[in-house]
């Protein structure tokens, strides 16, 4: 079952993003092995990401082998606090995909 992960970095900026970004899944066009889906954006209050996984345990693995070891290592220029995280089993999901000048894939 597909899994969803939001996580909230309070007073995260772009910049900590695109940082964090190129050291976690440097390779912008594709995905890590098993997440389906990534969004990124400004929030108040600092920097939200949304990511979709075809499984709680493709998540989990790219979380424990890339994400949390990277993270706590530290990035230059990236963010300085682990995220809030919320998570959930994906019980509905639909894509409906329109030409809006967005990058339609990282």
């Amino acid at each position: 079952m597909a899994f969803g992960i939001v996580h909230f970095f309070p007073n995260g900026t772009k910049q900590q993003y695109d940082a964090t970004l190129a050291a976690v899944h440097p390779d912008r066009s594709t995905l890590p092995k098993g997440q389906l889906y990534h969004a990124a954006g400004e929030s108040d209050g600092g920097w939200t990401v949304i990511a979709i996984h075809d499984s709680q345990e493709s998540w989990e693995e790219f979380r424990d082998d890339v994400l949390m070891p990277r993270l706590s290592k530290g990035i230059q220029g990236g963010f300085t606090t682990p995220p809030q995280e919320q998570s959930f089993e994906i019980y509905y999901e639909k894509e409906i995909r329109q030409s809006a000048g967005r990058e339609a894939s990282l």
